[in-house]
């Protein structure tokens, strides 16, 4: 063999002794982000089924949403038609209250006039509805009462 043989191979020694360590680095690095990888990957995947159930959950929010939304409305709907009711009811009663102080003021004798004997309704017809009647009776009656018990 002749001297540049054996410098080529000297070199090639060198250089495979100059490789390896760097070789063996390189597999080690490569090893460790296999491992990574794998962990990315389980990561990834536990990230999309946490996301297929924040998805699942929001459907479910908002079908309940709209569901309460809805017996809201209905809740609503019914308020206001409770709402025109009690008004009717309120009109009417207001009149028969005006209709009931204006019979009580002209039930009620002026002052320095003698007074009359009151009316009993059994004798004398009312043109009033039953209704009235015995509303009157019974505001008459609870007076009465509460005059007792001042007494």
């Amino acid at each position: 063999m002749n001297w540049i043989e054996w410098i080529l191979q000297a070199g090639l020694v060198l250089g495979l002794a100059t490789a390896l360590p760097v070789a063996l680095k390189l597999e080690r690095a490569l090893t460790a982000l296999r491992k990574d990888r794998a962990q990315l990957a389980a990561t990834v995947q536990g990230f999309t089924d946490a996301t297929r159930e924040a998805e699942a959950a929001i459907a479910r929010l908002r079908a309940a949403a709209e569901g309460a939304g809805r017996q809201v409305a209905d809740q609503v709907n019914a308020a206001h038609s409770l709402r025109e009711d009690l008004r009717y009811l309120t009109d009417r009663a207001e009149g028969l209250a005006d209709r009931l102080d204006a019979g009580v003021r002209a039930s009620r004798p002026a002052e320095g006039a003698p007074s009359r004997a009151p009316v009993s309704s059994a004798a004398a017809p009312s043109p009033r509805p039953r209704a009235e009647q015995d509303l009157l009776r019974a505001l008459g009656h609870s007076i009465s009462q509460g005059l007792g018990r001042g007494s």
